[in-house]
């Protein structure tokens, strides 16, 4: 089992926040809405060695979770592929790279991260000839304006599938929420779990299942600061995690 952890992290370098057209105010509103907060702290399992690909920087930076060419990315009608132009509310956000300059960009923040996908996944298959990939996620309560889905209805637990997606990890996630008392959707509000482009619908033998957690159930969302229900939040991801091991 992999645990991919795209999008907790707050940092944005010099060099790329000298490119965002916004203000430091409106920077951090943009960082609340969209950071994925404490996902690194809720996701672990470092005491069963499950190993864990983190992303170091902002998804404002890059987002690792979007295809990198903007032609096969559906988000990027909405200037937000690989590398956002805009907010998640549809202000400019930088200005748009193009050719050697793009490209430079995702040598430097999108290729190292999915190459290091990539070879954890190999090792994985060359031990074990099977690999499970857990992506980590977390979602807000009130849906964001540039969210597909707005119904104001939002489960505790959403649960994003693929092709890569057996059923039957999907119906142990669902049994271990109704168990927890956990309201669930699959694929809403959101839709999908990454699998790396090498194995990506040609090797079966890779397996991805998303697990995201509504933030309103572990975090105050009008600031990022934990709960006291945080600790069990992380129970309870742990727990989920925990089947998946249990029988994978």
């Amino acid at each position: 089992m992999i645990l991919h952890v795209p999008h907790s992290s707050l940092t944005i370098p010099p060099e790329v926040r000298k490119e965002l057209l916004i203000s430091d105010t409106e920077l951090s509103l943009e960082l609340l809405r969209m950071t994925d907060w404490h996902t690194s702290e809720l996701f672990e399992l470092d005491d069963h060695q499950v190993p864990r690909v983190v992303f170091p920087y902002s998804r404002l930076v890059c987002d690792v979770e979007r295809f990198s060419d903007d032609a096969n990315e559906p988000m990027s009608m909405l200037g937000m592929g690989a590398i956002y132009e805009r907010t998640s509310d549809g202000r400019p956000l930088r200005d748009r790279l193009r050719g050697e300059a793009r490209n430079v960009y995702l040598e430097r923040y999108y290729y190292p991260h999915h190459l290091k996908l990539q070879e954890l996944t190999g090792g994985i298959l060359s031990n074990r000839n099977r690999c499970l990939i857990i992506d980590c996620h977390s979602f807000p309560t009130i849906p964001l304006p540039c969210d597909r889905d707005q119904s104001p209805y939002r489960p505790d637990i959403c649960i994003g599938t693929s092709i890569h997606t057996p059923p039957e990890l999907v119906r142990l996630i669902e049994n271990a929420c109704r168990e927890q008392g956990l309201s669930f959707a699959v694929d809403r509000p959101y839709s999908g779990t990454v699998v790396p482009q090498k194995y990506l619908s040609v090797d079966q033998r890779v397996k991805s299942l998303m697990i995201e957690i509504r933030r309103g159930l572990y975090i105050d969302e009008s600031n990022g600061v934990k709960l006291a229900t945080f600790d069990s939040a992380r129970t309870v991801i742990r727990g989920l995690l925990l089947r998946l091991l249990g029988v994978w």
